[in-house]
């Protein structure tokens, strides 16, 4: 990441969804920078999270939901920012975009968006080419007759044959993987800057999807355009982002380039989710998957939230809530790195080359007596019931 002002700035975005259960920390102190150009990824297991947070950087998020807290800045403009008056009570601040300007001036024009389902995004009832047509008109000052020849150069461009034909077809006339070339070209036909894919690629067999990866990875170089992409496939994430965030339960634990990620992994939950995926380097019986199931948000573990489902969890992981943060210098044996440099020299090194410092939330590399303190049997298997024990027995404060 370049040392000039990113392009997307997130900090400390909490967004939570206020139900007759109890509230639900979809999103809990979010906080991550996209650069120009620069392709970041946001991943974790189904219920961490990712999707709430990139709505929450649209201003998407629906009733029940609420943007609590945090501030995104985009251009130096600001998108989100919450502030509390003098009565206490949550408000947007003067500097925060209306909605009006968001529609206007931000959705489509600098920041578009590709859902994870097509069909859900293109209507049945009218031409492909029209809706895309129709998207341009919206977003770009330019003539109906205009738009269709954009539609079509933007539809030749993401590989559609025949664009011209193909123009006046249905959604159900494409295939998945047609359906979500179209959705990309309706992405870049405005000349965003920034494009945040949601788990784009997931209804689509692996064969389609190496196609679509290997067109974004096309076009981002060709349009210098960044990319948010939100997903659950660590294969994906080797594949195209420079820089990754790995979520568990509303919170990012671990952030680094994706060769840092990959070769030097800090976080228990990040080595658990690269185990449990097939390595064509590798032969194996099994797969490694990891136990339990993602605890609830409406009452997330104390201390560390792996904490129920880490092997290498102890006393000290369900009392202290880890500091987001480089790895301390001899704070425990396992903070070194694989190259036997210590952690916190590394991300001082990736700042003065310009790249993403290596940041981890886990008390294993804090100078809290993780070495000193009891092994804790991880609740593996229980996990999701031990959230509910916990909300309903008043264990914790809210």
């Amino acid at each position: 990441m370049s040392q000039s002002e990113p392009l997307l700035r997130v900090e400390n975005l909490k967004t939570q969804f206020f139900t007759e259960e109890g509230t639900v920390r979809a999103v809990d102190g979010v906080s991550f920078e996209v650069g120009e150009g620069e392709l970041v990824g946001l991943v974790g297991e189904s219920g961490a999270g990712k999707s709430v947070a990139a709505q929450s950087i649209m201003r998407l998020v629906e009733e029940p939901g609420r943007i609590v807290d945090g501030t995104v800045t985009y251009k130096g403009r600001t998108l989100v920012d919450i502030e509390r008056g003098p009565d206490g009570d949550l408000r947007e601040s003067e500097a925060m975009l209306s909605r009006r300007e968001m529609r206007t001036d931000i959705r489509g024009t600098e920041i578009a968006i590709i859902f994870q389902d097509p069909m859900e995004s293109l209507n049945p009832v009218f031409t492909v080419g029209g809706q895309v047509r129709e998207f341009i008109e919206l977003n770009r000052d330019v003539s109906g007759a205009e738009a269709e020849e954009i539609a079509i150069d933007m539809l030749r461009e993401v590989g559609i044959p025949e664009p011209v034909k193909r123009y006046d077809e249905y959604p159900h006339q494409f295939s998945g993987g047609m359906r979500q070339r179209v959705l990309i070209a309706m992405a870049l036909a405005c000349e965003p800057s920034l494009i945040i894919a949601d788990e784009p690629t997931t209804a689509l067999d692996v064969t389609v999807e190496g196609q679509i990866l290997d067109l974004v990875d096309d076009l981002q170089e060709k349009y210098d355009t960044a990319f948010v992409w939100v997903t659950h496939d660590m294969g994906v994430v080797a594949e195209i982002c420079d820089s990754v965030n790995v979520m568990y339960l509303g919170e990012v634990i671990e952030q680094a380039d994706v060769d840092d990620l990959f070769h030097d992994t800090k976080h228990p939950y990040t080595r658990a989710l690269l185990r449990s995926i097939p390595r064509p380097d590798r032969t194996v019986e099994s797969l490694d998957p990891i136990g339990g199931v993602m605890p609830e948000a409406i009452n997330p573990p104390s201390g560390c939230r792996f904490h129920t489902r880490c092997p290498d969890a102890r006393e000290v992981c369900r009392e202290v809530h880890p500091t987001h943060a480089p790895p301390e210098e001899g704070a425990d044996a396992a903070g070194a790195g694989n190259d036997g440099a210590r952690p916190a020299d590394a991300a001082r090194a990736a700042e003065a080359d310009g790249r993403q410092p290596h940041l981890v939330s886990c008390v294993k590399y804090e100078s809290v007596g993780y070495e000193h303190s009891e092994s804790l049997e991880a609740e593996a298997t229980g996990a999701f019931a031990g959230g509910l024990a916990e909300m309903r027995g008043g264990e914790r404060d809210e």
